[in-house]
C-alpha cells in the first residue's frame, strides 16, 4: 500500500553496478515511512565528489542504490512522530538516517552526534538518495530552508556546504585570523571562501587549476595562490601574506596526493590542519608533526544544529553557489561527463522539478 497522493512509480538514477554509469529508469516510489521520516518531493539534487566513491564501490553501498546525497524538496508526507515540520515545508535533506540515540556519540556533545556508529545509513551513500522524484529523509537530521534561500543553493549545502562549514567550525578561528584553503576553487572551496570571509577571517585560497583559481578570486579570497608554483614558493607566498607566520589554520579540500603535506607546510607553527578531502591515503612528512607541532583533525559534515545555523548564515550573508545547471534526471550523464572532465567550476546541479523551481523564484521575488 502506497502513501496517499503519491504515485506508485518515479524516475530515478541508480547505481546498479560499480564502475558503471547510472541507470536512469522508473522504480517504485517509497511506500512507507517510519515514525520520524519525511517524504520529500525532490526539487533539486546535486553531484558531489563522494558520489564517485559510491559508484566505485568504496563506500560499501548495497546495490541498487539511488545516487546523490545532496538534495532538497517539499514535504509531502510525514511519520507519525514528526512535529517540527509540516506538509509544504521546504527542507534540505539531512544525510544521517536513524541514529541509535544510545551510544557514546549520541549521548555525548552535540557536535559529535552525527558520528553514531550504529546508524541505519546515510542518504545517497548507503541508502537511496536524491537523484529521484521522491526521497525519504530523517526529520531529526534535516533542516528548514529559509525563505530567502533557493532550492538551487540549498541542495549543494546538504553535503558540500555543511562539510566545509563543519571544517571551519572545527578550526575555531576568531575574526581577523587567517584560514588557508587548499582546493579553494572547487565545490566546497568556493563556499569556504565565502563563509570564512563573512565570518571575518582573512582567506588564502590555494588551487592548482585555472578554473579553480578564478573561482577562488570570484569568491573573494583575499589572497589566491597557484599550487603549481611548487611547495616552497606557495609557502613563501602564504607567509608573505601573514606577516611571516603562516595560516592560523588550513583546511585541506583537495584530494591531490601532496595536498595534505602542502596544507601543513603553509600552516603556522603549532597551528591546525583540518583534513576534509578523502583520498585513499593522507600523506604528511613527519617533520610537520614533530618539528612544527602541526595538529591534524579529520572532519566529517556537521550535526543538525550546525546545518540549520549554516542555512540561516547563507540567507543572512547572501552566500552563493557557482552552479552548472542540468534540467531533468535524464541529463545526469552529461553532468557526470562534465565533472570527470576536470573543467567544472563549482557544483553540478540537477533541476528535478523545473515547474516548482519557477514558482519558487516567483515566490522569493515577491517576498
Amino acid at each position: 500500500m502506497g502513501i496517499d497522493g503519491v504515485p506508485e512509480k518515479m524516475l530515478a538514477a541508480q547505481v546498479v553496478e560499480f564502475n558503471k554509469p547510472y541507470k536512469i529508469d522508473t522504480v517504485p516510489t517509497p511506500s512507507s515511512l517510519t515514525e520520524h521520516d519525511l517524504l520529500l518531493k525532490v526539487k533539486v539534487a546535486s553531484l558531489c565528489h563522494t558520489d564517485g566513491l559510491v559508484s566505485a564501490g568504496i563506500m560499501g553501498t548495497p546495490l541498487p542504490c539511488i545516487a546523490s546525497h545532496e538534495g532538497c524538496g517539499e514535504v509531502v508526507a510525514m511519520g507519525t512522530s514528526v512535529t517540527e515540520f509540516q506538509k509544504g515545508d521546504r527542507v534540505m535533506a539531512g544525510l544521517p538516517m536513524h541514529r541509535c540515540r544510545r551510544c557514546t556519540d549520541c549521548l555525548g556533545p552535540e557536535e559529535l552526534k552525527h558520528y553514531c556508529p550504529n546508524i541505519d545509513g546515510h542518504v545517497g551513500v548507503t541508502l537511496d538518495g536524491a537523484f529521484a522524484e521522491y526521497m525519504v529523509v530523517d526529520a531529526r537530521e534535516s533542516s528548514l530552508i529559509p525563505a530567502a534561500v533557493s532550492y538551487e543553493t540549498a541542495a549543494p549545502m546538504a553535503c558540500a556546504g555543511i562539510t566545509i562549514w563543519g571544517g571551519l567550525v572545527r578550526a575555531q578561528l576568531k575574526a581577523g585570523e587567517t584560514v588557508a584553503l587548499v582546493g579553494a576553487g572547487g565545490g566546497l572551496g568556493h563556499l569556504g571562501c565565502q563563509f570564512a570571509k563573512a565570518m571575518g577571517l582573512r582567506v588564502v585560497g590555494i588551487d592548482a587549476r585555472d578554473e579553480g583559481l578564478e573561482l577562488a578570486r570570484l569568491s573573494e579570497a583575499h589572497v589566491v595562490i597557484d599550487a603549481r608554483l611548487g611547495k616552497d614558493k606557495v609557502v613563501e607566498e602564504v607567509r608573505k601574506a601573514t606577516d611571516g607566520a603562516g595560516a592560523d589554520a588550513t583546511l585541506t579540500i583537495s584530494d591531490a596526493k601532496d595536498a595534505a603535506a602542502l596544507a601543513c607546510a603553509v600552516t603556522k607553527m603549532h597551528g591546525l590542519m583540518v583534513q576534509i578531502a578523502q583520498p585513499p591515503e593522507v600523506s604528511i612528512p613527519f617533520a610537520e608533526f614533530i618539528f612544527r607541532d602541526i595538529r591534524v583533525h579529520g572532519s566529517l559534515i556537521a550535526p543538525r544544529h550546525e546545518a540549520q545555523r549554516m542555512l540561516n548564515f547563507v540567507a543572512e550573508h547572501d552566500i552563493t553557489v557557482r552552479t552548472n545547471l542540468f534540467y531533468g534526471l535524464k541529463e545526469i550523464p552529461k553532468l557526470v561527463d562534465l565533472a570527470h572532465s576536470g573543467k567544472m567550476a563549482g557544483k553540478g546541479v540537477v533541476i528535478v522539478d523545473g515547474d516548482a523551481i519557477e514558482k519558487d523564484k516567483e515566490r522569493r521575488g515577491k517576498s
